[in-house]
């Protein structure tokens, strides 16, 4: 069942969340990308990262920790090898980005739009470790907004974009109020929760553990502001995880955590959908 979302028409409610699905190819044997809503790249950054040292994933309870030190190839690299295979697949691709400056994220977009094959860009202004990686430090509401507003006015029109915000229940109206004002289409709530890793390295928490605060933060954007796009993420494995976001207020939803223990979530969970209202 394709829906409407950010001025985008998608195949599916069910998209693949930033740093999960690799390139795509790893996920080629269990999914159809092109029958997902959307798969959403790793984090980008202009020049290539080589991320942090082994071990950079624990198991948790109900969930894992991970500091992986935004491992990527930068963004000659990835325009050159990783877009043009999922363009090639048809995929609705959602790039990733995240930056040290406004400047950064602004030459970022500016590159990319002109890529083919690229559907939206997804502001990572969330990165639990993010001020430790040298990125900038977008946990203030008014710093998200500036990135939004910085890279809406590099975007032309049919390039959607989303921002992927902060599991914090106590500001997050108030910076999805902000970046809604600043350009954003539609909001990913949410990333990551700040977390250690059993060594005492910064990382972020994923799976089940942070399923109820997205709730929390899903319904409460969705009461702030009714009519703006939401993407609900976090802790969803099953058609009840995704349904119960899709209940508080979102309108798609990613899986990410999911697939590091079973690739074929994603195109269980969009068959699984497929028949809802």
């Amino acid at each position: 069942m394709s829906i409407q979302l950010a001025g985008l028409t998608l195949a599916s409610r069910v998209m693949v969340a930033s740093g999960c699905g690799g390139t795509g190819r790893e996920l080629a044997p269990y999914v159809d990308v092109s029958a997902l809503g959307a798969f959403v790249t790793r984090s980008l950054t202009l020049d290539p990262r080589e991320g942090n040292p082994m071990p950079r994933v624990a198991e948790a309870p109900s969930g894992f920790v991970h500091a992986i030190g935004l491992q990527n190839p930068g963004l000659e690299s990835f325009l050159a090898l990783e877009l043009p295979w999922l363009a090639q697949q048809r995929a609705r691709t959602f790039v990733s980005i995240t930056g040290s400056t406004l400047g950064e994220y602004a030459e970022l977009a500016r590159r990319l739009v002109n890529a083919p094959g690229v559907s939206g860009i997804e502001l990572n202004l969330s990165q639990p470790d993010g001020p430790a990686l040298g990125l900038f430090d977008s946990r203030e509401p008014f710093q998200a907004a500036r990135v939004v507003g910085t890279v809406r006015r590099e975007l032309p029109r049919g390039v959607a974009l989303t921002a992927k915000l902060a599991a914090d229940p106590i500001r997050v109206a108030e910076a999805a109020g902000l970046c809604a004002e600043a350009g954003v289409d539609a909001l990913v709530l949410v990333n990551a929760v700040p977390a250690l890793m059993p060594d005492g390295r910064q990382a972020g928490l994923s799976g089940p553990a942070i399923a109820p605060l997205a709730r929390r933060c899903v319904a409460d954007v969705r009461a702030a502001l009714p009519d703006l796009p939401l993407i609900g993420a976090g802790g969803v494995a099953t058609a009840a995880d995704a349904r119960t976001l899709l209940a508080a207020g979102a309108d798609a939803v990613q899986v990410g955590s999911a697939l590091l223990h079973d690739p074929t979530v994603a195109a269980r969970l969009a068959a699984e959908l497929e028949g809802d209202a």
